[in-house]
């Protein structure tokens, strides 16, 4: 018996679902966010990623997500040859505006069941003092 993957004959199917076509897909990391009373909530799917290989970065209001797999060639190759290969294997990085007053003690992260989960809190907006005058127009 052989393992072959099912094929659609559908030409157009064939076409765009190339990886040519779809390169930057696989590598999105799939977001959802929610708003809650007091703070914001990141649900970030990175299935197959190892926790430590996860990193998160803050930097002029900017929160980056960084995630890497490790795979070793030599390890893949003593255990056979892929067929088909479809997990991503690889980097990605997602980055969101947080704030520039957010700091990163503000921020708690966890990861559980390859879904990374971040709170984000809202900050009490400030009312700029402007100096500002206006001139009267006569």
């Amino acid at each position: 018996m052989m393992l072959i993957p099912r094929r659609n004959f559908d030409i157009f199917e064939d076409v765009f679902e190339d990886s040519f076509f779809n390169m930057d897909t696989k590598k999105i990391m799939k977001t959802d966010i929610k708003e809650h009373d007091d703070h914001f909530e990141l649900l970030v799917d990175l299935p197959g990623f190892d926790k430590d290989n996860i990193k998160i970065s803050l930097e002029d209001g900017y929160l980056t997500i960084e995630a890497k797999t490790n795979t070793n060639k030599e390890e893949k190759d003593k255990q056979g040859k892929f067929v088909r290969q479809e997990r991503y294997l690889g980097e990605c990085s997602r980055t969101f505006f947080v704030g520039n007053d957010i700091t990163e003690e503000d921020i708690k992260a966890n990861y559980v069941n390859g879904t990374l989960n971040i709170d984000i809190p809202k900050l009490e907006k400030h009312k700029e003092i402007s100096n500002k005058k206006y001139i009267e127009i006569k």
